[in-house]
């Protein structure tokens, strides 16, 4: 009925749109995550983007350095504890920079966006 060509085209059709849709998945699943996305890096500064979904915490870590930290889209951040405890609150507005100085020794923290929409900040992180 169908001539060979016609079958070989119909076929490599389907997979290409198939990998299309399988990285679509991919690149849905990883924009709806909470991420750090790092930008640049050299013996001075370190910078990354972080965006913080909803009710998805960035895990435990620390802060060795002083950080400045731009909104990109702002909103309300829990600082918890290893325990999940929220020790602080931090209100951040689209467009405003801030400035963090470094973790206390041995202290680690998480954070959680509680609120509807995610948040993304760029951190430009001093190394010395």
């Amino acid at each position: 009925m169908f001539s060979l060509s016609t079958r070989w085209l119909v076929t490599s059709l389907v997979v290409i749109l198939g990998a299309a849709g399988a990285a679509a998945a991919v690149q849905q699943t990883q924009s709806s995550a909470t991420r750090r996305e790092p930008q640049f890096e050299n013996e001075n500064v370190r910078v990354w983007k972080s965006i913080i979904m909803p009710n998805q915490p960035l895990t435990l870590h620390r802060h060795e350095f002083g950080r400045t930290i731009v909104a990109l889209k702002g909103g309300t951040l829990d600082i918890v504890d290893p325990g999940g405890k929220t020790t602080k609150k931090i209100v951040w507005e689209t467009g405003k920079a801030y400035w963090l100085d470094k973790d206390p020794a041995g202290q680690q923290h998480g954070d959680i966006n509680r609120g509807t929409d995610p948040i993304e900040v760029i951190v430009v992180e001093m190394r010395k």
